[in-house]
């Protein structure tokens, strides 16, 4: 299980749900020779593996979430590849 890194001032980075799981904390990496954006995994399928709670990893920092596009206030799983790379669909 990934553990959320801690800057000097103990902030988290950003941490999301595996996708083929959907039970474990993974770090979502940022690439440093693109300005640090975030690398992402662009058109992709799959299914809602949950969960209905945020995750959190062994240090207790929990997952990001978002809110669902359809109703804006039900809290959904921001899912990512084993490499770190956030799902996205920009279709």
């Amino acid at each position: 299980m990934a553990q959320a890194v801690r800057d000097a001032n103990r902030i988290t980075s950003f941490t999301g749900t595996l996708d083929s799981d959907g039970a474990t904390p993974i770090l979502i990496k940022a690439n440093t020779s693109n300005s640090n954006a975030i690398q992402a995994d662009d058109d992709t399928t799959g299914s809602d593996n949950g969960p209905d709670n945020a995750k959190r990893d062994d240090n207790r920092v929990p997952v990001a979430y978002a809110v669902s596009e359809s109703d804006g206030t039900t809290p959904v799983a921001l899912y990512a590849n084993s490499s770190g790379e956030l799902l996205i669909d920009s279709n």
